[in-house]
């Protein structure tokens, strides 16, 4: 059977990481703490679960921390989680039995990343991570931001999900600042930085320098195709928030000519001609999106209710638009078997029985 290294790094953690400990410290055979500084509870916290407890001095650099509690580290597989993401009851018997039975050839286990939540619980927001990783000096943390370990190896795709789960606010501004620090120090951004960076900007409402730093990274060599799809939809809504529609709309099609559509930027696109009164082409992109594979295995951020739901209800929408009643009742029907409980199902159900 595997054995895998729990390593965190932490500061100022008291209201989660007992949350965190409690929902893993069973499942894995041993726990590295990194402490960076807190002045909280947080040592005092987790010294009740391990006495593997390190202090580092932070470096505003994610990777160096993380690599330093990879190095402490003894058993088989290092497994990485932040002091606000939990591994559900539904999860554990799962990640018990992909422990007895992973195959010793195996350098990363990636797992799915829960990071937002409908009102019902459900995820909104999901991606694929390195969760596992083999302890080797070959895998190591790379990135002062959003860091990561480039998947190579034999790979292996779980459907556990570990979810991340914020009791509070962070720094926001914290990022930006890093990034910002690196560029006056003369650091160059790789690609993945380069991308993350133009995020960051466009999350503080600097449109037109987000706008900038990501036709850099669109017009580089370099880089993941998720990454560029989805610079394209973040390009876009600054384009949008500059008022400036058409260049919204090119640019989401531009993000076509680096693969197969994905059903986000097919709903973004059915979206502005939906908004533009021309419903036929709102049809013609939401039926795009509805029939569009997830592409779970390639890193990109899923939004789930692209897939089905907001297609569904959009199309609904647009068939009421058209006067076709019938039409637009059965995809408001359909729209609430993916959700049930949604408002916006139960608002267009009453308005269809009130015809």
């Amino acid at each position: 059977m595997s054995t895998i290294s729990l390593c965190m790094i932490v500061k100022n953690e008291e209201m989660h990481i007992a949350r965190c400990l409690d929902s893993i410290a069973g499942l894995v055979d041993e726990i590295i703490i990194v402490d960076t500084g807190s002045v909280d509870r947080t040592v005092e916290i987790v010294s009740d679960y391990t006495k593997n407890v390190y202090s580092y001095p932070w470096k505003d650099d994610f990777s160096d921390a993380r690599n330093y509690s990879f190095s402490k580290a003894t058993k088989d597989y290092c497994m990485w989680m932040d002091a606000d993401d939990i591994l559900d009851e539904t999860e554990k018997e799962k990640f018990l039995q992909l422990k007895q039975t992973l195959t010793p050839d195996t350098d990363m286990v990636m797992m799915k990343y829960h990071t937002s939540f409908d009102e019902a619980g459900n995820p909104s927001f999901s991606y694929f991570r390195e969760r596992w990783i083999r302890n080797c000096p070959q895998y190591r943390w790379t990135g002062a931001v959003h860091e990561v370990i480039q998947p190579n190896g034999k790979l292996v795709y779980s459907d556990i999900a570990i979810s991340h789960k914020k009791m509070h606010a962070t720094d926001p501004d914290r990022n930006l600042r890093i990034y910002e620090k690196l560029i006056a120090d003369g650091k160059p951004l790789d690609a993945r930085q380069q991308y993350y960076y133009g995020r960051e900007l466009y999350y503080h409402k600097q449109y037109e320098k987000a706008i900038s730093v990501m036709e850099q990274f669109l017009l580089s060599s370099d880089g993941w195709v998720e990454n560029k799809i989805e610079a394209c939809s973040i390009c876009a809504c600054c384009h949008y928030a500059l008022e400036q529609e058409q260049a919204a709309l090119t640019t989401l099609l531009r993000s076509m000519s680096y693969d197969l559509p994905r059903a986000e930027i097919c709903c973004e696109i059915g979206k502005y001609f939906l908004e533009h009164g021309n419903y036929h082409n709102a049809i013609y992109w939401y039926d795009t999106a509805l029939h569009t594979p997830k592409q779970e295995q390639t890193g990109g951020f899923i939004l789930p209710d692209c897939y089905d739901y907001v297609p569904l209800l959009q199309l609904c929408v647009c068939y009421d638009r058209l006067g076709d009643r019938q039409k637009a009742k059965e995809y408001n029907e359909k729209a609430g078997a993916c959700k049930p409980y949604s408002k916006s199902y139960l608002h267009n159900k009453q308005y269809f029985d009130s015809l």
